[in-house]
């Protein structure tokens, strides 16, 4: 089987140098496989996202020594690819519209005054979950906005914990209630990362994931919207993440350094290359 890999950016900011291990560390794989390497411009949110920076990007990964395939997939321009997928879903009665805001959320932990914990903080404490379908109806015909959330322990029971494979830790039983029931699309939005990036990997034909280890929890939940959507499964490999003189992964609201600041600076790609953790 071929070598598949991508590095998949949001075009949000410039990139700096964990963006540029990571896009290394899957262009490596590929290239070492003598397989394929994909670009994917993950744009799915329009008050952030700007063209110019994905201008940019794509011109400082060249500029690192990068090739990929053309086209380019833009997540903006598949949008009917993800309405199928949580079409899908909806025929399955694993996901619900949940009309709570933040504020509501927030509300209803302290209300109960504890919360079950994930990775990113308390989880949904599934307050629309039980809702009757005639007010499910009533409340979205009168405009309310909502999200449509994942019904993980209905999912479960359906298709059962699945496994996958890491390169680097090993076989894993998904876990994805430990994310607990993540919003897949909104009202006026038909998809979010969790449910685009499933379904682009599927279509692209990507054969390993190459990613950070921050997302390796968000696997879990990806395995399991692979075996409701019966898409076929790759392989992951979680990398560690560039961290700064304060041992914090390296982020683009923190201002990280980036790879266009080094360039202007005078670097040289394969200077940048050994910066990302990548000497030639």
């Amino acid at each position: 089987m071929t070598t598949v890999t991508r590095f998949a950016p949001s075009p949000t900011g410039h990139l700096h140098l964990g963006h540029a291990h990571s896009a290394l560390f899957g262009w490596r794989a590929a290239t070492a496989a003598k397989g394929r390497f994909l670009l994917r411009i993950e744009d799915i949110d329009p008050q952030r996202c700007r063209p110019e920076f994905e201008r940019d990007l794509m011109e400082d990964l060249a500029w690192l020594g990068l090739a990929w395939e053309t086209p380019v997939r833009r997540q903006s321009n598949h949008l009917d690819d993800y309405r199928a997928a949580l079409g899908r879903l909806q025929a399955l009665g694993v996901v619900y519209p949940c009309f709570c805001t933040r504020r509501d959320i927030a509300a209803e932990i302290a209300r109960a005054g504890h919360a079950p914990h994930g990775p990113d903080g308390p989880l949904y404490p599934g307050t629309c979950r039980h809702l009757a379908e005639s007010e499910r109806a009533a409340r979205m015909a009168a405009g309310e906005a909502y999200a449509w959330r994942l019904d993980v322990a209905a999912a479960v029971r359906r298709v059962g914990p699945p496994r996958w494979f890491d390169r680097g830790r090993g076989w894993q039983e998904a876990t994805p209630e430990i994310l607990g029931d993540v919003v897949l699309a909104r009202k006026d939005t038909p998809t979010s990362y969790h449910l685009s990036v499933t379904v682009d990997d599927d279509l692209q034909g990507v054969t390993l994931v190459t990613r950070g280890e921050d997302l390796f929890f968000a696997t879990h939940l990806h395995r399991l919207l692979q075996a409701l959507l019966g898409l076929h499964v790759p392989e992951w490999h979680h990398h560690g993440l560039l961290t700064n003189d304060r041992g914090e992964r390296l982020a683009k609201r923190d201002r990280a350094q980036t790879l266009r600041s080094l360039r202007e600076a005078g670097c040289a790609p394969a200077e940048v290359r050994a910066l990302a953790g990548f000497p030639d």
